[in-house]
């Protein structure tokens, strides 16, 4: 009993020195968190432009390759275009289950709280949240936008005309990976 109270008694400077630590409220950015959400953004964009790229370029024939890879640097700049104005905001904005409120169309407001954290759903019962601000995770996300895709350009490589291929795109990254990031935001959040 008695070193039970004694190593009890060493715990307490320890566990009194880290009580503001469990106390604090407000969440603030964490720079490991941005840092590490940055790095991830960057691995994933590499997977798309010389990754994906010169996968599918191995697998057609020697007269396409440069147009199959071209069509990888073109989805990257396309979905990044349509991201930025609308898709971001229809995936993770509030609004109903399977289209956001454009709050954010054209990235509006986004930029007014950069030094903060965000919160994703707020307003919502289940609000999160992040130790990150807002445009890191826009871009996070966007990566993630840009990648799918691009992946899949595989299942028509050779097979497609360059403007149907941007057409369709354009409109499978609004009306098919929007809503779908949008459930799988509002179960995260709610």
């Amino acid at each position: 009993m008695k070193t039970l109270l004694r190593r009890a008694g060493l715990a307490l400077p320890v566990l009194l020195w880290a009580l503001p630590a469990f106390a604090e409220d407000a969440p603030k950015l964490d720079s490991g968190d941005t840092a590490w959400m940055l790095t991830s953004t960057a691995l994933v964009l590499l997977m798309t432009i010389p990754g994906v790229a010169l996968f599918y370029a191995g697998m057609v024939r020697k007269k396409n390759v440069l147009a199959t890879m071209m069509q990888s640097f073109i989805i990257t700049c396309l979905v990044t275009v349509v991201w930025m104005v609308a898709g971001y905001s229809i995936a993770f904005t509030n609004g109903n289950a399977y289209f956001g409120d454009f709050s954010r169309f054209m990235l509006n407001g986004i930029a007014d709280k950069w030094d903060q954290p965000f919160i994703l759903g707020a307003g919502t019962d289940g609000a999160v949240t992040n130790t990150i601000p807002e445009t890191v995770y826009m871009m996070f996300q966007m990566t993630f936008a840009i990648i799918t895709p691009a992946l899949i350009a595989g299942a028509f490589a050779d097979r497609m005309k360059f403007s149907a291929m941007c057409a369709f795109m354009v409109l499978w990254s609004l009306f098919v990976y929007a809503p779908i990031a949008t459930g799988c935001g509002r179960r995260r959040a709610g």
